[in-house]
């Protein structure tokens, strides 16, 4: 698919220097980085929502039920 966009006339500078320098079209280059940006980003949502559920106090259904696993569960620690 083929897309218009305004890019400052530097950066486009800087992005067909690096396409030479890689061996590769503008398109492919502008490509790779779109692709490496997504990926950055859904990271980065996947850590932010991590963040937020690790942050959370535990609510005392849930504490209940902790406490109830560490009392059926095994020991097996030869310490």
């Amino acid at each position: 698919m083929e897309t218009a966009v305004s890019i400052h006339d530097s950066l486009l500078a800087q992005a067909d220097q690096a396409a030479r320098d890689l061996g590769l079209s503008r398109g492919e280059l502008i490509a790779e980085a779109l692709r490496f940006f997504l990926r950055q980003h859904r990271q980065a949502q996947f850590t932010g929502q991590l963040n937020r559920a690790y942050e959370a106090r535990p609510t005392p259904r849930e504490r209940l039920f902790t406490r109830k696993l560490k009392t059926k569960l095994p020991v097996t620690d030869a310490w």
